[in-house]
């Protein structure tokens, strides 16, 4: 299905050739240098148009932001910190994630009052919460050919609508409503060749999901653009080529693009935006890094496995090998919860077929129109049963469930059992349709990791997901919940066209872009707070693991859970309480204990912990000028969310370091940096056993940053004495050691202003 090539190829005149093969390049007449043919690429031709910088460090300006209902308070707090006066470009604020939460009394509809009075201070977008998810609204009215987005979800994926999407935290976006850049190296560009033509039953998610299986694991395309080309491309539809593409997140991808063609001239001409289209393709000649092939004729049925995108089967594998690879999934919470909780799954076997629970049709990937309408096709006048499967869809947005209303497939599957609800992220998050416990949900979203789902084993609740396509889960729920693949039944595809039908959007959306009402006042819910303040990094560092985590990765979802505390994301004091806690539920604690003695420090008092560590280094006359603060050890942190929180409930805390091989996401290391954390990377050779409560001491740390070294002698003291390590922060810009040095994005900022 997919194939990955890891070294150079060339593309000349839309077919790939291999970099090695010398003979047959000449002879193509694709003699130009490797350098001059990667400006060939449809990646090079997009970011350099939105480049300040170098071709090798670039300083991108993005044409629109966008965030939803976790993420723009505190990314407007921070850049009303920071000096906003207006939105210097169209920021679209969505309310798709917290517009279900029934936490914490009018917190949620507290931060859509205040999301709507910044829209009108600023000159911002507001669109109502259940009007449509983050990605919907942005395909439907942001995007265009050649443009660039930046989102604060890491799924701003628009790559099919020739249109770069970078997903980042919060502080990237502050940094661009501040009209300053984003900067990143030049990424690698990886050709993904599509061949052949899908097959009946098979959609997005099982080419996505094969994908993910493919690339996933050892990073083959991790911080690097993936660009569509190939003769396959024009078979797919929009719909199925944006299901593929929203995907790509999962890969550790930074972006992606396709080419455009008659499809995506359709699309925009559909949506009332025709000047928005332009043809765009690679030059004759063009280089790609690596490759992956993808021959979509020969794509089955996928099912992704707790408790990853990547872990991906056929179908018709997983129901040979059931028993067995449910019993792998339940080793895994096993090694992850240990005694704390016990999942069951290897009991959905029964008489040699799966028994679902839960389907689940949804948010940027699901809810698309093609996947409904097929799902409909191939439900058709069947049932979903009475017993204890159910099928939820969630369309997004209003537009689409307009469309399928028109056409009767809302009422067609309305009729079945199904049920519709509103336009909403919740079930991709652990917000809506939290399945039973020791349930097992399938469902066409984005991800499936551990507590995704909304359950929580810190109280004894384990359920988990596997990711579908939603052919897959319709016919499985027409077989009564027993699992089974699209492509094993016979069902008429109808032809479906869709109408955009944008009434809703033009009477219920706020579109103040460059119309800002300065005098506006912004309206404050008693939940919204400021940040604490943040201190600037002191000459030395001193730092006391608060949690040690060895798992293979871990997600930003382990570092702050999703779900219900979404609800208290304007509210870091709160939020910071559920930090690593259904990972690690003493590392809050633990950072409170390391803060409190900081604050001794700081305040002119004696801490005896810090002395007693400062006196066994010999370096107790360094008290005064040593920072003290809380550390995390993961061996990959990162994969997954774009959440800032996920680093900003550790500085909160109290936190200065994290300590990792690597990190998993480009956009997890720059949440870090941009909180004022020290992304520290070590070598695995010369690592050692880490524990709870050991201490890393960094002398000279702010001289060494602000001169650009990147490699740092340390110390650790541990139980069983002194020893000696190395740690690294490696190509840091010379922003980005500026926000290190100041604290914080708030601080450099605000240093800036005061110049």
């Amino acid at each position: 299905m997919v194939n990955v090539y890891k070294d150079g190829v060339y593309l000349v005149n839309g077919k790939p050739v291999k970099a090695a093969d010398k003979q047959l390049l000449a002879s193509l007449g694709a003699d130009c240098t490797e350098k001059e043919a990667k400006k060939g690429t449809i990646a090079y031709s997009v970011l350099s148009s939105h480049n300040t910088g170098d071709d090798d460090a670039l300083k991108i300006k993005f044409d629109a932001l966008i965030s939803h209902d976790i993420t723009y308070v505190g990314i407007i707090q921070t850049a009303r910190a920071s000096g906003l006066e207006q939105f210097p470009i169209p920021y679209a604020l969505t309310n798709c994630h917290n517009s279900l939460c029934a936490v914490g009394g009018t917190i949620n509809e507290d931060d859509h009052v205040f999301g709507l009075s910044a829209a009108k201070k600023y000159g911002g977008i507001y669109v109502p919460a259940n009007m449509a998810v983050i990605h919907q609204y942005a395909r439907e009215a942001l995007t265009g050919c050649g443009k660039m987005l930046l989102g604060s979800d890491s799924h701003t994926r628009y790559g099919a609508m020739g249109t770069m999407g970078f997903g980042e935290g919060g502080p990237e976006l502050v940094k661009q409503l501040l009209c300053n850049t984003y900067d990143v190296k030049a990424p690698q560009t990886v050709l993904v060749y599509l061949t052949g033509k899908p097959k009946k039953g098979v959609g997005p998610h099982d080419v996505a999901i094969a994908l993910c299986g493919a690339v996933f694991g050892d990073g083959a395309v991790k911080n690097k653009v993936l660009e569509f080309v190939g003769p396959g491309v024009s078979t797919l539809s929009m719909d199925f080529r944006i299901g593929i593409d929203v995907m790509t997140t999962e890969t550790a991808c930074l972006s992606s693009i396709w080419e455009t063609d008659e499809t995506v001239e359709a699309f925009y001409k559909t949506h009332g935006r025709p000047e928005d289209y332009k043809k765009l393709s690679p030059a004759p000649v063009a280089y790609y890094d690596s490759m992956v092939e993808i021959d979509l004729s020969t794509v089955e049925s996928m099912i992704a496995l707790p408790f990853h995108p990547s872990n991906a089967y056929t179908v018709h594998e997983f129901n040979e090998n059931a028993a067995d690879i449910l019993r792998t999934v339940e080793k895994s919470a096993e090694k992850q919860f240990g005694s704390k909780v016990s999942l069951h799954l290897t009991d959905k076997v029964r008489d040699g077929r799966v028994h679902i629970d839960q389907g689940v049709i949804a948010g940027c990937a699901g809810g698309m129109f093609d996947n409904i309408c097929a799902a409909a096709d191939i439900l058709g006048t069947g049932s979903c049963g009475s017993g204890y499967f159910s099928l939820s869809v969630y369309p997004s947005s209003v537009p689409v469930n307009m469309a399928l209303i028109s056409n009767g497939v809302q009422q067609k599957l309305l009729a079945s059992g199904a049920v519709f609800k509103p336009c909403f992220c919740g079930p991709c998050f652990g917000a809506g349709d939290v399945p039973a416990n020791n349930a097992l949900s399938i469902r066409h979203t984005t991800r499936n990791f551990p507590n995704r789902e909304g359950s929580k084993p810190s109280d004894g609740q384990l359920s988990s997901v596997a990711l579908m396509d939603a052919r897959s889960i319709a016919a499985t729920a027409a077989n009564g919940g027993v699992l089974t693949a699209a492509t094993d039944i016979e069902y008429e595809e109808n032809k479906y066209s869709y109408e955009f039908d944008g009434t809703a959007y033009e009477k219920g959306i706020y579109k103040g872009f460059s119309k800002p009402e300065k005098d506006a006042q912004l309206k404050f819910g008693p939940n919204i707070t400021d940040w604490p303040r943040m201190y600037e990094l002191a000459d030395n560092l001193l730092l006391k693991l608060a949690a040690v985590i060895h798992d293979e990765v871990t997600t930003t979802d382990e570092l702050i859970p999703s779900g219900e505390t979404s609800s208290y994301r304007s509210n870091p004091l709160k939020l910071s309480e559920f930090a690593l806690s259904r990972r690690e539920p003493m590392y809050v604690s633990r950072s409170k204990a390391v803060s409190a003695e900081e604050l001794k420090r700081r305040s002119g008092g004696e801490s005896e912990e810090i002395l007693s560590v400062l006196s066994a280094l010999g370096k107790a006359n360094a008290y005064n000028n040593t920072q003290f603060g809380s550390c995390v050890f993961a061996n990959k942190p990162g994969d997954g969310s774009a959440s800032e929180q996920a680093a900003s409930c550790q500085k909160v805390l109290g936190g200065f370091g994290n300590i990792c091989y690597e990190f998993a996401t480009k956009r997890y290391r720059s949440n870090c940096i941009n909180w004022g954390i020290l992304p520290f990377t070590i070598d695995k050779e010369t690592a050692f056993d880490y524990e709870n409560g050991d201490y890393v001491f960094v002398e000279g740390i702010r001289e060494k940053i602000a001169a650009g070294e990147e490699v740092f002698p340390a110390k650790v003291v541990c139980k069983d004495g002194v020893k000696d390590i190395v740690l690294y922060v490696k190509g840091l810009t010379d922003d980005e050691k500026e926000i290190i040095l100041d604290g914080c994005l708030m601080n450099y900022y605000r240093a800036k202003s005061n110049k």
